[in-house]
């Protein structure tokens, strides 16, 4: 064991926390629009650091430290070309707004909405095949961190059997989560999120204070300084030989970004549509950036600390202990994935250790109840719902969400057992995720702004991405088996392949389709407005006059990022400030790298900028953690207040119903002209 009775305390009491919050939250879960999206109470802090923690996963947490242990600095640098995408995405609310404004609940209920029933049903099932693959890996890596983190052994005896250690670790996971999703659906998976990231939050910062003072500067400057030509792991300029996490693979991913936004995966789709208004979802968005602040700097400078103690003499002791134990570990990937994790319980004391470990649980289980939540609910809303011809009853229906997530947790379970790891994390969430992002993108995208968006655009789009994105996961299960060598595309370079095609696919037949729609009618702008519906402001056209000078630039340059009056004073200082930080990063990085491509700047140089990069990130993160803290706590007594004296929709179910039985051709030729003739179970109350 490598946890002290201290460590295993302070794992207990936050189970116990965490538990006692599903719990209480199960009262408030009286519908399914409370089950579904917490009835849309969400502000923006709850929604930036419960949601935010969706994507710090504990496969995540690992999938980063693997990537810095491989390319050290480097990938920081690089993924700076995306800060300016994050905040476009964001300020302009790029597809988030207008879906908050439809009111669906689920992405292909949209799908319905937009295209039709069959292609409804066609994306959830897409959806939650690719969904459920890419979650399959989860609770496989999450486990053996705990196993050797902990210093559990491989197996243990009961009443004379033998239980693999793995599976049962995998079952009490997996179970705990479920048990928090079903309680009280996604009520208390954005109040246990909200606390896991508050928790996480703190714990990062003070491992990070550790390692920083622990490892002196000058043992990385030895250890990097030793790396092969191109393999540099302070330059940039000099990174091109890593094989995964490279310059390509960050170009790629400025891609993904744009054409997936942040909708197109699912696996918090429940947090998509739990805004209290359109705006709020925006505003959430924007303060995401200050929330990645708190946590983007553990990821790197773990495996920075692990690599250096694995690499330098100074270590050789602690070095020596841990390979003994990787050299029991037959799979290179798990070899390679479980290096940081037994460094670090090596070196952190009594009580970090068991705050890492906490931690680590807490962002196993804020991804996997969110996931188990979004995908069992997109079961049955995309995949069952569509068939009946009238909606289940309120108990009925939440019944059966619980029982398809239960399915889901079942279908985790059985793939982490059997499924071998062929390559690096990040690369099978590309190759996963594609199955059902490459195809859905363009018809998201298409559907929300381009109204010559059609049915059959749709269909081809997501036929066409998700066969070539099966196609290249089984190339890449197969071929190192046939040819010895693992396949030549990785995982990010098959994703943009289907991202493309798919597109191209979508836009060709839309066209040759020439169908217009009621854009307008489905966002409800203009004469079909909802009361109290927030309306986006557009951005000036050609037509209007454009008054000279730098300030009428800047006014106009504020309406293209998505500035509106539905801003208040305090949300344009953090939209200022947000722009302020991203491109500010960004210019230095654009100088940066036009000057290092001129003039061989040195390493000890990079290094001194990583010195300040890192004081400047550490000193925020502290700031943004008490920031979110405070501001989360007004959102949940919001929540909370609004949630106890809500009157109850019993129709806001998610079910979208026609009173006409109609084929596509009728409803693509009719949808721009005729009245809406469906009964308002798009989600409005």
């Amino acid at each position: 064991m490598n946890l002290s009775w201290v460590d295993w305390g302070i794992v207990g009491v936050f189970f116990v926390v965490v538990t006692s919050l599903a719990l209480g939250a199960k009262r408030y879960t009286r519908s399914v629009a409370d089950f579904l999206a917490a009835n849309r109470c969400g502000g923006r802090y709850l929604l930036a650091l419960a949601g935010g923690m969706t994507s710090l996963g504990a496969i995540s947490i690992i999938a980063l430290w693997e990537m810095y242990y491989e390319a050290g600095f480097t990938p920081a640098w690089w993924n700076m070309m995306l800060l300016p995408v994050a905040i476009i995405i964001a300020a302009s609310g790029w597809v988030i707004y207008r879906y908050r404004q439809t009111r669906a609940m689920t992405l292909a209920q949209l799908f319905e909405i937009r295209y039709s029933r069959k292609f409804r049903v066609f994306a959830g099932i897409v959806g939650f095949i690719g969904g459920i693959i890419n979650f399959g890996l989860f609770p496989a890596v999450g486990s053996r961190f705990f196993i050797y983190f902990c210093g559990l052994p491989q197996a243990f005896t009961i009443y004379g059997f033998e239980i693999s250690t793995f599976a049962a670790i995998m079952l009490l996971l997996i179970a705990t989560s479920f048990f928090y999703t079903c309680i009280g659906g996604q009520i208390a998976v954005i109040l246990t999120d909200f606390f896991q990231g508050i928790f996480v939050n703190i714990v990062f910062v003070a491992i990070l204070t550790f390692c920083l003072i622990s490892i002196d500067w000058s043992k990385i400057a030895d250890v990097f300084a030793a790396s092969q030509a191109e393999h540099s792991m302070i330059n940039p300029m000099h990174s091109s030989g890593h094989e995964n996490f490279n310059v390509w693979f960050f170009l790629i991913a400025i891609v993904v970004s744009f054409y997936q936004g942040p909708l197109a995966w699912q696996g918090a789709q429940g947090y998509n549509c739990s805004a209290k208004s359109a705006h709020e979802a925006k505003m959430a968005g924007i303060m995401g950036t200050w929330r990645t602040v708190a946590i983007q700097l553990l990821p790197m400078i773990v495996p920075v600390v692990a690599f250096v103690i694995m690499n330098h003499l100074y270590y050789n002791t602690i070095a020596s202990s841990v390979n003994q134990v990787l050299g029991s570990i037959d799979n290179v990937n798990v070899r390679r994935q479980m290096t940081v994790p037994l460094v670090m319980s090596r070196i952190l004391p009594a009580g970090l250790k068991g705050a890492l470990c906490g931690a680590m649980l807490a962002a196993f289980i804020s991804t996997h109840d969110t996931y188990m939540h979004s995908w069992g609910s997109i079961f049955i809303q995309d995949v069952i719902m569509p068939f009946r011809k009238k909606p289940f009853e309120p108990g009925r229906h939440m019944l059966l969400l619980r029982l398809s997530i239960l399915g889901v947790a079942v279908f985790i379970f059985c793939f982490s057992l059997v499924f071998r790891q062929t390559g690096a994390i990040l690369m099978f969430f590309a190759l996963t995720g594609a199955i059902f992002i490459g195809g859905a993108g363009a018809p998201i995208i298409g559907g929300l702004y381009w109204k010559k968006g059609a049915t059959a655009g749709a269909w081809g789009s997501m036929i066409t991405g998700a066969s070539l994105a099966v196609t290249g996961f089984v190339l890449r299960q197969i071929w190192p088996s046939i040819y010895g060598k693992n396949f030549p595309l990785h995982g990010q370079w098959i994703f943009l392949i289907t991202i493309v095609s798919s597109s191209a696919v979508y836009v060709v037949l839309s066209l040759l389709k020439n169908k217009i729609y009621n854009i307008d009618r489905m966002l409800h702008r203009g004469k079909y407005a909802i009361e109290q519906q927030p309306v986006e402001e557009a951005a000036p056209t050609a037509a209007e006059p454009r008054e000279p000078g730098i300030k009428a630039f800047l006014v106009r340059f504020m309406k293209k990022m998505g500035l509106s009056k539905e801003f208040t004073r305090g949300d344009r200082i953090v939209l200022y400030l947000t722009l302020f930080w991203n491109l500010g990063w960004f210019v230095i990085f654009c100088v940066g790298t036009a000057y290092s491509s001129v003039v061989e700047v040195s390493d000890e140089s990079w290094l001194k900028y990583w010195q300040v990069y890192v004081g400047i990130i550490f000193v925020l993160s502290i700031a943004s953690t008490v920031w979110f803290l405070l501001g989360g706590i007004k959102d949940l007594k919001y929540m909370f207040t609004t949630l106890s004296t809500l009157v109850r929709n019993h129709r806001d179910d998610g079910m979208v119903i026609d009173h006409q039985n109609r084929d596509e051709d009728i409803q693509e030729n009719e949808l721009a002209t005729a009245p809406n003739e469906k009964d308002g179970r798009t989600g409005a109350n």
